[in-house]
């Protein structure tokens, strides 16, 4: 799974319609640049790419009055909007995703309902347990790492990885479960995009040829 597919798409669903430079905008506003492969090139290659396969629909406006290119906007469509769900339904329940989808899955749980969200986070932690059972089959954690010489330390540290992946999971599902934060269908979400215009105190000021389209 790429980490940029679900933050392109989440940015463009959040707006409705935006241009390239918007959706780098607000994925910067996340410091989604320093968890991610979030570059400028990725983020309007991402763009392109998805709406060649059907997943956002490109609107060619015109230039502003300052003169330049004209820009191009972006819509997801029906299948962007499925696919983006795919995605964070996938990466929800998918313990071992690379932290950048597991990062950008959790930034978009709260467009899911809210018994959807603990559903598939307890799927999580099934997940978790089968996976450690599987591995302390050959591995006797109270034994210590050396009884397998220096690669016992290899186990060792996926064990202690998974537990704590599986603590840091029950604890998110014990916080929603107890009526934190506004999930789907349960009043005004919270917005985390920046309005037209406002200044991004995150931005990175690197220049890009895709910025100007």
């Amino acid at each position: 799974m790429s980490a940029i597919r679900l933050l392109v798409l989440g940015a463009v669903r959040q707006h409705g319609r935006a241009h390239g430079y918007q959706v780098r905008n607000d994925l910067e506003y996340w410091g989604a640049h320093e968890w991610s492969t979030a570059k400028p090139g990725s983020i309007y290659h991402a763009l392109k790419q998805m709406a060649k396969q059907g997943l956002l629909l490109a609107h060619e406006i015109a230039p502003s009055t300052a003169g330049g290119p004209p820009r191009t906007e972006y819509e997801i469509t029906e299948r962007g909007t499925e696919e983006f769900f795919r995605l964070v339904r996938e990466a929800l329940t998918s313990y071992d995703q690379k932290m950048d989808i597991k990062s950008a899955a959790i930034g978009f749980i709260v467009d899911l309902p809210r018994t959807e969200a603990v559903a598939l986070l307890k799927e999580r932690i099934r997940g978790i347990e089968e996976w450690r059972s599987a591995v302390t089959e050959h591995y006797v954690p109270e034994q210590g790492p050396e009884q397998l010489g220096h690669i016992g330390e290899i186990m060792n540290l996926w064990l202690h990885t998974a537990d704590a992946e599986a603590e840091w999971t029950q604890g998110l599902i014990t916080r929603i479960e107890g009526g934190a934060y506004t999930f789907a269908g349960e009043g005004e979400p919270f917005v985390g995009v920046l309005p037209e215009g406002r200044q991004n105190p995150y931005a990175t000021g690197e220049r890009h040829p895709g910025d100007a389209h």
